[in-house]
């Protein structure tokens, strides 16, 4: 079952648990209840208001489920994450492995990951009626480790592409990147969760290195699904939405949802980033040799959503 995303993005609310549900109640006036959530539904909880309120009992409820419970900071950056310890019923043999993996091993499939996001750009690029030669010319220069960092050539290319040669991405800035930054963070919970759930250390990365990031998996692994979220953004701001809103946050959430083409045919993205997880903690045990990365192209209502102008 694919859970859903649930943000509180009021600062006048509580949360607490209650017979298995995740309960919302006003803080103020009457104190109603505000409704109810099965934990069980729950794919994780984006706490997005600085006056929010919530139990412990809350927080190891969804610890127990392995559900992420994620921290926004200013301008809707992610900037903390809780998760369970125990994420798989064999965790401690999949991080022994993943800790004894070798650096080749991981230069590999740091380049099979960079591949796939260069080649999903390019699809995004396609569905908006931009060139593509530049993102895909640079997918077969992608060499193990990339260290010629394609990665990063490929990006200076894309966003110009996509927004505008006006466009700079700005982790900090409002506007497409409050909106980027938004989705981004409900692409990057919906990964973690993949990850603990496959009995792996989000801390033990492919690629990224960032001694202050405990997420570096999770990190390494979102980036193929990251052009999810920028076809999202490029649509919003086509049909005039450029801020973030409670409408602009309900359809990045649902990108999750959408299906994707994999070697198993259509997919929804989350499913896509679970077998990505699963795929890599089976390679570091040898019982497969690459990923399970999701085919060139985007989800289906994505790239048919929209007519670009």
């Amino acid at each position: 079952m694919i859970g859903r995303i649930v943000e509180i993005a009021d600062d006048r609310r509580h949360l607490f648990v209650h017979r298995g549900f995740m309960v919302v109640k006003d803080t103020e006036g009457e104190r109603k209840e505000l409704g109810q959530v099965p934990l069980d539904d729950i794919a994780a909880v984006v706490a997005n208001a600085h006056g929010l309120t919530y139990t412990n009992n809350l927080l190891v409820a969804l610890a127990e489920r392995g559900t992420p419970f994620v921290l926004c900071g200013p301008n809707h950056n992610a900037m903390g994450m809780l998760l369970s310890l125990d994420g798989h019923h064999v965790q401690a043999k999949r991080i022994e492995a993943q800790i004894a993996a070798s650096l080749p091993m991981h230069k590999r499939l740091w380049a099979a990951v960079v591949k796939s996001k260069l080649e999903q750009q390019a699809a995004t690029l396609a569905a908006v009626a931009a060139p593509t030669a530049p993102l895909q010319a640079l997918v077969a220069k992608v060499r193990s480790g990339d260290p010629d960092n394609v990665e990063g050539q490929g990006a200076r290319r894309y966003w110009g592409l996509l927004f505008g040669s006006d466009f700079r991405r700005d982790q900090d800035g409002d506007g497409l990147n409050a909106l980027l930054n938004y989705g981004y963070t409900i692409m990057r919970s919906a990964t973690a969760r993949a990850v603990v759930a496959a009995g792996l250390h989000p801390s033990i990365g492919l690629h990224h290195s960032n001694d202050a990031n405990a997420m570096r998996l999770v990190d390494d692994l979102v980036e193929p699904f990251r052009p999810m979220v920028d076809l999202k953004v490029w649509q919003l701001h086509k049909a005039g939405e450029s801020h973030v809103t409670p409408d602009t946050k309900r359809a990045l959430v649902r990108v999750l949802h959408e299906d994707m083409q994999t070697a198993a045919g259509v997919t929804p993205v989350m499913v896509c980033a679970q077998r990505l997880a699963t795929s890599l903690a089976q390679v570091y045990l040898g019982d497969r040799p690459k990923l399970d990365l999701p085919l060139p192209g985007l989800p289906l209502a994505l790239a048919g959503g929209f007519e670009p102008d």
